[in-house]
């Protein structure tokens, strides 16, 4: 059987969305460039995926329980999981047992540094339950996290 990976993301990961622009200037420079489209980060992430022999697949939405189902069916399809949870991140208890529950081995990513974002921004629900979080790196800490989980994987 492959080794398989659900790569999560809320809010089309804050890629392009108001997420990661509504941020004030002093916290946070609006990005000099568009930001890649979640299908170019996927393409990046499956052609990475492939070179290290992991088979991926993506899931999106913006709606909280339909991110908790797919947490929980990768319990029975998936190795481990790659979520950016986004605005979930501060506020999702329920993100945070269904991580507890399927108990996979899973890396938190978000693409603007949530430690120099607003106070509130600042703690996550879910990263207690992750094996590491990949913070600010933009559409790479995808490619980090995929690197990170196949080492997870090996070890």
């Amino acid at each position: 059987m492959p080794t398989r990976l659900l790569i999560l993301a809320a809010l089309a990961c804050g890629v392009g969305s108001a997420v990661v622009r509504a941020v004030p200037a002093p916290i946070q420079p609006p990005p000099a460039e568009q930001p890649p489209s979640l299908e170019e980060i996927a393409g990046r992430v499956e052609e990475l995926a492939g070179k290290l022999g992991l088979e991926v697949s993506f899931f999106q939405s913006n709606a909280e329980g339909d991110l908790v189902d797919a947490i929980q069916k990768a319990a029975g399809s998936c190795n481990a999981l790659i979520l950016n949870p986004a605005a979930y991140t501060h506020t999702s208890v329920a993100l945070r047992d269904a991580l507890a529950a399927v108990e996979l081995p899973a890396v938190e990513v978000h693409l603007s540094n949530i430690y120099a974002r607003e106070e509130f921004r600042q703690t996550s629900m879910t990263a207690p339950l992750c094996r590491g979080v990949i913070t600010g790196l933009g559409a790479e800490g995808y490619l980090l996290a995929l690197r990170a989980v196949a080492s997870l994987l090996n070890e």
